[in-house]
């Protein structure tokens, strides 16, 4: 069961991000070690400079995370279609996005949102945008781009953020309305195909994965980031670091599961994070995301949900149990009593209760 590869430990290497031969890479600085040579070739793809004397690699987001280096907010295929003049105030946005230590991805999302007003406006100043323009400008989203009502309130949240947050101009948003959110309720899968769905994962890390995305109810940022020091057998408590929002949070580790994770941990024997990577460092999101995709096809369930579908399933079953919604609110790291409530919607057993009149023809 045990990896065969060599495990990967970044701490040592050095890396630098640079350009080099009019490209962007990250060179990788460690001592000479036929072995350190090893592992960094069996990670990822190495080549040597004979000028530099370095190893390096290509700046992408794989050997960012690889290397534990923030990932780049958006490419160079974004800032080219963006003209000249504009490139300063989005310049502006990002460091005011970074400043106030938002999200990777938020930063991430925000920044591809106002890049697409820099593109239609081409070569016209967007510090000289008025209202009128601005509204315009939604309005094209609306009847020509016929954006959905979520990617209209995300393209304006970074469009008020950059006018009024980097620009300070506080009311020029004020006449411009916002599209009504369409109510949608979070979809779950019943108990049966939750478990059809763990029993359909064979490999014992993709089981425990999605056993404890379920039995904890963790977003999968959140349980690619546990990491073994985070889990307490004794008190059975899990710590969740910096979840959404960057709040930390305590989950309860369920009884069931504790025989499996020490079996796991003996097999797999992971140094920091509870579940890593083949070469070490925290298991991608994109593979949680894959795990139960694949068990999904396996449990033969054809429900069109991802792998937040384990959360809210998580919710709503706390609910059919009677669990009170207040505590159901702290176990899921809400702020907002208003989005645990959206589960009552899905377990609410008076409704379930109501017999159809057809029923009783």
């Amino acid at each position: 069961m045990q990896n065969a590869q060599p495990v990967f430990d970044k701490s040592r290497f050095q890396t630098k991000v640079d350009i080099y031969k009019e490209k962007k890479i990250i060179w990788v600085i460690f001592p000479k070690d036929i072995a350190l040579i090893q592992m960094l070739k069996s990670a990822t793809k190495t080549r040597w400079s004979i000028s530099q004397k370095f190893w390096y690699i290509a700046d992408n987001n794989f050997n960012r995370e690889l290397f534990g280096i923030d990932k780049k907010i958006v490419g160079k295929a974004v800032l080219l279609k963006i003209n000249e003049i504009n490139l300063k105030p989005f310049q502006k946005f990002q460091d005011q996005l970074i400043l106030r230590g938002l999200s990777q991805n938020t930063i991430r999302v925000y920044s591809i949102e106002f890049a697409q007003l820099l593109y239609i406006l081409k070569s016209n100043a967007v510090d000289e945008l008025s209202p009128e323009k601005l509204q315009s400008y939604f309005l094209y989203c609306h009847k020509e781009l016929q954006l959905s009502e979520n990617q209209i309130h995300s393209r304006m949240n970074a469009v008020k953020f950059y006018f009024e947050k980097v620009l300070h101009k506080d009311k020029m948003f004020f006449d411009i309305p916002r599209p009504k959110k369409p109510q949608l309720l979070p979809k779950a899968l019943n108990t049966g195909e939750i478990l059809k769905l763990i029993n359909a994962a064979e490999n014992p890390k993709h089981k425990l994965i999605l056993q404890l995305c379920y039995g904890m109810g963790l977003r999968v940022s959140e349980i690619v980031n546990i990491k073994v020091e985070h889990i307490d057998s004794k008190t059975m408590k899990v710590l969740i670091e910096r979840g959404k929002g960057k709040k930390d949070r305590y989950v309860n580790l369920p009884q069931s599961i504790l025989e499996d994770l020490r079996i796991y941990y003996r097999s797999f024997l992971p140094k920091e994070y509870l579940f890593e990577g083949q070469y070490g460092g925290k298991y991608a999101i994109r593979s949680a995301q894959s795990v139960f995709k694949i068990a999904m096809n396996k449990a033969g369930i054809r429900k069109s949900v991802g792998i937040h579908s384990l959360r809210h399933s998580y919710a709503t079953h706390l609910l059919e149990f009677g669990t009170d919604i207040s505590l159901i609110q702290k176990l899921l790291g809400h702020n907002d009593i208003k989005t645990t409530l959206l589960y009552t919607h899905i377990a609410d057993q008076s409704i379930t209760n109501v017999k159809s009149p057809l029923d009783k023809l």
